[in-house]
């Protein structure tokens, strides 16, 4: 693979092992890791970006990335994995800088069902890594209701309405 997309290759190989330490050494020192889940943050710089990564790689079972397509130094990736036992399809978006390293990512979710149920395994524990146990509890409750509609949605409502 030409040399300008190690990092990528270092970030793809770190995401199937789920390894958020290796995973980082991909990443600027300036990362910006823009949420699938929320317009109302983001996660900037090594430090935010590796604490996520603990707690999503830890939730994400079985990532296998299927597809990388690039043009000068943006780059998509594609992957399929599990959270508890919902299937997950990601696609990333990755922003190279000069360097060749991972400068912005931005992260596309689909089913809703993965992303809801996503949300209630990474809100919880990222809210207490930032001090909030109260509002760590809170969460699971939130999204619970959420997936429970995504959920519902997914296997009952949106079918009817499928092509015939």
């Amino acid at each position: 693979m030409d040399q300008q997309f190690d990092a990528v290759a270092t970030w793809r190989a770190a995401g199937e092992a789920g390894d958020a330490a290796r995973a980082v050494t991909a990443l600027s020192p300036d990362i910006t890791l823009i949420s699938p889940i929320t317009e109302q943050f983001t996660f900037r710089g090594h430090q935010q970006v590796l604490s996520l990564l603990e707690v999503a790689l830890t939730a994400i079972d079985g990532i296998t990335y299927t597809d990388q397509v690039a043009e000068d130094r943006t780059v998509a990736l594609f992957y399929e994995a599990n959270v508890d036992g919902t299937r997950l399809y990601e696609a990333q978006r990755l922003r190279l800088d000069d360097d060749g390293l991972i400068t912005e990512i931005t992260l596309f979710i689909r089913p809703l069902p993965a992303l809801t149920r996503l949300m209630t395994r990474l809100g919880p524990e990222l809210a207490r890594r930032n001090g909030q146990p109260a509002f760590a509890r809170l969460i699971p409750l939130a999204g619970g209701l959420l997936h429970s509609m995504a959920d519902t949605g997914e296997r009952k409502i949106m079918p009817r309405a499928a092509p015939r």
